[in-house]
């Protein structure tokens, strides 16, 4: 089962990668790409082309770990063009496994509605 701890880092690859990629390959991306440990217990993110593929490969202390899915409507990523590589947090992945992209949206503040109006 996948239950990583919640404080867990999440790094998300930022371009696309083939999906015949298997713990050699993605080890490799993490170590060359990425420029990460892949023993660290960290979880490395990698969506194919069409975003419609996702694997992740952590280390879980006595082995690797691939776990893929696969949308079969609609996609992780809408366009290539904004994904960046970073990091998120396990709230993060959860959110990109669901489909959801979180927008950056700036609130106002409001004064409440009953708030007392100066004189």
């Amino acid at each position: 089962m996948f239950f990583p701890e919640g404080a867990v880092r999440v790094h998300v690859y930022g371009r696309p990668v083939d999906m015949r990629k298997s713990f050699d390959g993605l080890y490799a991306l993490t170590r060359q790409a990425l420029g990460c440990d892949p023993l660290s217990g960290e979880l490395f993110v990698f969506i194919n082309r069409r975003g419609t593929q996702m694997k992740v490969l952590y280390w879980d202390r006595t082995g690797f770990c691939v776990w893929a899915k696969r949308l079969e409507q609609g996609r992780f990523v809408s366009n290539w063009a904004q994904v960046r590589t970073r990091q998120m947090d396990w709230t993060g992945l959860k959110l990109l496994l669901e489909g959801i992209e979180p927008a950056r949206t700036k609130r106002r503040f409001r004064l409440p509605q009953n708030a007392v109006k100066p004189a």
